[in-house]
């Protein structure tokens, strides 16, 4: 093959995306284009940077030279500093929501924002009513990126018009395709010489709509005889993960019950490129029946246009655009009825199929793999030189590098604290110790981390999954039924010790039962989760402690996530809060801004209600009592070398007398990390990011005693701090203090690329910072 000559500076290209073996279409995407790019032009390097789904590798060929995993955050890191010292011109993006972690894909913004070189990102799906925070990560990706690839014309409107994005920050390049071989060899190698082939290929899923063909075929076949629909293409790996072969099954029963299962060929694998070209040429129509009217591109679709199929298809955006004059032919969505009429129409008159492959053909002539890959280092050589002509100021970041290296989530104690009833409470060392049983504050906590990593994204899904489960298992058989009131304690032999746990237990099962159902991504665990909240709530009415009131506002707060103008709940949450408010403002005044008289233990918790509950309702005075009451507690919670030093077990801290120093417990640190990170979200103010990293990074050592709470052999986390020693027991609360507490600073890379400062709570003009 002849091969071009870069004109320009760009001699180095990264693609970051998937990757074959990888079986999505992203992935052969990502592999055409940089196959392309390599055999088009010979000065050209192109490396890929491949993205691994949660749990799984690959074996993957010379052409990666880097993976990240989706939901690991420190990996995201490492791939930036790969790209900044390996010497790239060009970083060319594949970006989709749902191939990378962190809310809407957000995890790669760490990366983007933090390369030393331009980024052209292809944008393989915009959608016209994206979320918030797809609206967010989108609205970032596009600032951060120097041109933006669409391979549709609606797809530039889309951005121009929800984004904002400029018009000459666009470039169209159409999806590539490969060069098929002869339709007659291709019937008689896949044996089907002398049939009417009617082909619908990809990674099978419920939103393909294959089953509104099937139900065509009985009028198809009762005139074509040799009408044979082919369905090539294994289920999607995350459809095949949450429900297995239901859908495929459901098809092909489908098909038996109408009498045409003679007539549907279910090729069930991800096929090679050669031989995915083989069913193509073999095929007489191509159909596209999708479910999904947002869907901007389709590699399918664009292989049979560009090859000169007659295609029929639902009129999704991407479709309407490409079957335009007279290019293939539209149906209604979920029409049945009219793919049938059509598919018999096209059937029965060969030269209305042969012309409209002919039109279908002379628009695909641009959009061979060779012609998209020029087209591709054209953009690149564009976006170099905008960056030489910027003098590089495009890549200032505007967050610096964070000041520590979060460990990697490790669940290694966690799994050996854990066992088929729940979470046992205590450990020696980092045996568990069975005598001590279990307790719903553990089992609560426990389930509230895995609903977070359920919302974040996990490497491990399927674990996560069992121990959700396991955990809101406890919780609801701690739930007594005619009190309704949950009991604390369990002895080893599954019997409870008790007929009512204390207040503070029954909040905590509420705020993981409200995360259950604002996070949650399966539905029975969310329905159970309502049913247990709304069985519950009422009892916090009789409550006297501030903490309890605290933990089920959390938990409120977490419920309305989902259902946001619930108003049961809402009135409650106003109630709770203003109660808690009027606490802090009776009992607290001058230089004590408290709830109690006493500073006892989960400290943050309670100025981090009032922070959040302000900040939902709207209250601004409420917002400026717990940032106050916050910003207090931080300044207590200090050594003179200016480390994290919370108030001691032993004794506490008691009003107008001294504060104890030791034992100092995990589970302030993991409170401080979580108020704190509300009250940036509220403020966008950067000192409680900081103090963030203070608290947390006291796990790590940088504490008076100089010693490591986190056991990275174990993944455990110790006791506490004596005042001369650490405490060497890995128990559930501590453990899963530093589990939460790490969960919820991943995420702080992520959303400080995101957040935009709004602190609707507070008077205009006034500095949170100053208030408190």
């Amino acid at each position: 093959m002849n091969q071009d000559e870069s004109s320009g500076a760009v001699r180095r290209v990264a693609l970051l995306g998937n990757h074959l073996p990888r079986q999505c279409g992203i992935a052969t995407f990502t592999t055409d284009l940089s196959d392309a790019i390599s055999a088009t032009f010979s000065g050209i390097e192109c490396e890929v940077i491949a993205m691994n789904d949660a749990g799984k590798r690959h074996a993957y060929g010379d052409r990666v030279h880097f993976e990240i995993a989706e939901g690991d955050l420190a990996s995201y890191g490492r791939a930036t500093d790969f790209l900044n010292v390996g010497g790239f011109d060009v970083l060319c993006l594949q970006h989709e929501y749902g191939i990378f972690g962190g809310k809407a894909g957000s995890h790669i913004l760490a990366l983007l924002s933090e390369v030393h070189m331009p980024i052209v990102t292809t944008l393989h799906t915009i959608l016209s009513e994206p979320t918030v925070e797809q609206r967010r990560v989108m609205d970032e990706v596009t600032r951060l990126s120097s041109r933006l690839i669409v391979m549709s014309h609606c797809g530039g409107e889309l951005l121009r018009e929800v984004h904002g994005v400029p018009a000459d920050k666009i470039d169209f390049i159409p999806h590539g395709i490969p060069t098929l071989p002869s339709s007659r060899a291709s019937k008689k190698r896949l044996g089907v010489e002398g049939m009417s082939l009617i082909l619908t290929f990809g990674l099978l899923s419920p939103d393909k709509g294959i089953e509104y063909v099937i139900d065509a075929l009985p009028a198809v076949v009762a005139r074509h005889p040799t009408a044979t629909y082919v369905v090539v293409g294994a289920t999607h790996p995350h459809v095949k993960e949450w429900h297995g072969e239901a859908y495929r099954r459901s098809l092909e029963l489908r098909a038996h019950k109408l009498g045409v299962e003679a007539h549907v060929v279910f090729h069930d694998r991800f096929v090679s490129a050669p031989k995915l070209a083989e069913f193509l040429a073999a095929a007489d129509i191509y159909i596209t029946p999708y479910l999904n009217p947002e869907q901007i591109t389709s590699g399918t679709l664009a292989y049979a246009v560009g090859n000169g199929k007659a295609v029929i298809s639902t009129p999704y955006r991407y479709a309407r655009e490409l079957l335009a004059d007279g290019r293939g032919v539209l149906v209604p969505w979920k029409d049945s009825a009219a793919i049938s009429a059509t598919l018999d129409k096209l059937l029965g008159d060969p030269e209305e199929l042969h012309a409209l492959g002919a039109r279908a053909a002379e628009y695909g002539r641009n959009m061979i793999w060779p012609s998209v890959a020029r087209q591709y280092v054209s953009s690149f050589e564009r976006a170099h030189q905008e960056s030489e002509t910027l003098g590089r100021s495009f890549f200032a970041t505007t967050l610096a590098r964070r000041p520590v290296h979060l460990p990697k989530l490790n669940l290694q104690h966690l799994r050996a604290l854990t066992d088929d009833t729940g979470m046992l409470q205590h450990a020696l060392f980092s045996v568990p110790r069975y005598e001590d049983g279990y307790c719903v504050d553990d089992n609560a906590r426990a389930l509230l981390l895995t609903t977070l990593l359920e919302d974040a994204g996990t490497d491990d899904w399927p674990t996560t999954r069992s121990l959700s489960s396991r955990y809101l298992a406890f919780v609801s058989h701690a739930l007594n039924k005619d009190s309704r009131r949950f009991r604390n304690f369990m002895a080893y032999s599954r019997e409870w010790t008790e007929e009512r746990g204390s207040e503070d237990s029954h909040g905590r099962a509420l705020w993981a039962l409200g995360a259950v159902v604002g996070r949650s991504r399966e539905p029975g665990r969310k329905s159970l989760g309502g049913e247990l909240f709304h069985a519950a709530l009422p009892a916090v009415l009789e409550f006297e402690s501030p903490r309890a009131w605290a933990f089920t506002l959390l938990g409120i707060h977490e419920y309305l996530r989902a259902f946001q103008g619930e108003s049961s709940v809402e009135v409650l949450q106003k109630r709770l809060s203003e109660r808690l408010l009027s606490r802090f403002e009776t009992e607290g005044g001058g230089d004590w801004p408290w709830c109690e008289d006493i500073v006892a233990y989960d400290n943050a918790r309670l100025p981090q209600a009032l922070i959040v509950s302000g900040n939902q309702l709207g209250h601004r005075e409420m917002v400026a009592a717990g940032l106050r009451s916050l910003q207090w507690l931080n300044e207590l919670q200090s050594s003179e070398e200016g480390y994290f030093a919370p108030i001691g077990s032993n004794g506490f801290y008691p009003r107008h007398a001294a504060r104890a120093r030791f034992d100092q417990q995990p589970l302030e640190a993991c409170a401080t990390v979580s108020a704190c990170l509300d009250a940036w979200r509220v403020t966008g103010d950067e000192p409680w990011a900081h103090e963030m990293w203070r608290a947390f990074s006291w796990f790590l050592g940088e504490n008076q005693l100089h010693a490591s709470l986190y056991d990275p052999t174990t993944g455990g986390c110790r006791d506490g701090l004596h005042p001369d020693r650490p405490n060497e027991n890995q128990g559930a609360e501590s453990t899963l203090s530093f589990l939460l507490a790490l969960t919820e600073m991943s995420t702080l890379d992520s959303e400080k690329r995101l957040h935009k400062k709004n602190a609707p709570a507070l008077p205009t003009g006034e500095d949170p910072q100053a208030s408190a």
